[in-house]
């Protein structure tokens, strides 16, 4: 690790041993962390806006005990940019219980298609792409970049994970509506409560799941809201995305919970959370199970 980045330190997740008091079906699946470090065996970027903890392979693998969760999907955090090395040494050490999705060069000259079959290979089903924080947001939305990345990767059953704010493109759905690959969005499209659902950017990527372009994560609401847990302000998000269609959901912890800036959540208050938001105990199965093995090919639960 460079130690003369001055990147800042994240808060640690929560130690406290707690599981959640709703049980979660058999098969399934947190369907967005992160592994990070250690440090010393896969250091951060020198380029990094913040420096996590050491979110080991092994605590997350306790954290899943804990909460009753079978496999996951880790996505490749910012902090370690276009090497996946860490990533795809804890996809390896457990092709059942874990796929991934990683992050690549916009140069399509820097990954060979035979360096993504190697992905695909390791468990890897789908590539991230930052667009929050993009050097040139005059520029607008690099569509035609994005489009050619999946042109890429279609042949490989691959999607795209979008981390953007969708308030910020009231076009969405126009923008998206022929994409090669299907599409997800993180926290809810990223989008703060503020904006409200009635925003043209949140109501677009609503329309991209009613005609099945699009995935969300429902994940991180402490992220684009400004109180702490129960999250009032993100219920209507929630409830929202619940009608435009269930089977376009998954859910996820977003463990270690990086750059939170307020209360550390508890992630078997987060478990508990999606019974109150979700209390319908077959889509809860579907958001939890069914969806996300569609979604990252996992195989069938023994």
């Amino acid at each position: 690790m460079n130690r003369n980045n001055p990147a800042p330190l994240c808060q640690a997740p929560s130690a406290e041993v707690r599981s959640p008091q709703l049980t979660l079906p058999a098969g399934s699946v947190d369907c967005h962390a992160h592994v990070c470090g250690p440090a010393s065996q896969f250091p951060y970027a020198p380029e990094r806006i913040y420096t996590p903890p050491d979110a080991t392979l092994e605590s997350y693998q306790t954290l899943l005990q804990m909460l009753g969760i079978d496999r996951a999907v880790l996505v490749q955090p910012s902090v370690y940019g276009t090497d996946n090395r860490a990533l795809l040494s804890a996809l390896r050490s457990n092709p059942q219980q874990f796929r991934g999705v990683a992050v690549i060069s916009n140069d399509p000259k820097a990954s060979s298609d035979q360096e993504l079959a190697d992905l695909h290979a390791a468990g890897i089903r789908g590539l991230r792409c930052n667009i929050v924080d993009i050097a040139d947001k005059s520029a607008g939305l690099p569509i035609e970049q994005l489009r050619n990345l999946a042109k890429r990767i279609e042949p490989l059953g691959w999607h795209l994970e979008l981390l953007m704010h969708v308030n910020e493109y009231p076009n969405l759905a126009k923008t998206f509506e022929d994409f090669p690959v299907d599409l997800v969005f993180g926290h809810f499209g990223y989008s703060h409560a503020k904006h409200g659902i009635a925003d043209k950017g949140f109501q677009g990527l609503l329309e991209l799941m009613k005609s099945q372009r699009a995935w969300v994560k429902m994940t991180g609401p402490y992220r684009i809201c400004d109180g702490n847990l129960p999250y009032e302000d993100m219920r209507p998000f929630n409830d929202a995305a619940l009608e435009a269609n269930p089977n376009r959901l998954i859910w996820g912890s977003d463990w270690p919970h990086v750059m939170v800036k307020r209360q550390m959540p508890h992630d078997a208050d987060l478990c508990d959370l999606l019974g109150e938001w979700v209390q319908d105990a077959n889509i809860r199965k579907s958001i939890l199970v069914d969806n996300p093995c569609i979604l990252y090919d996992f195989p069938a639960y023994k």
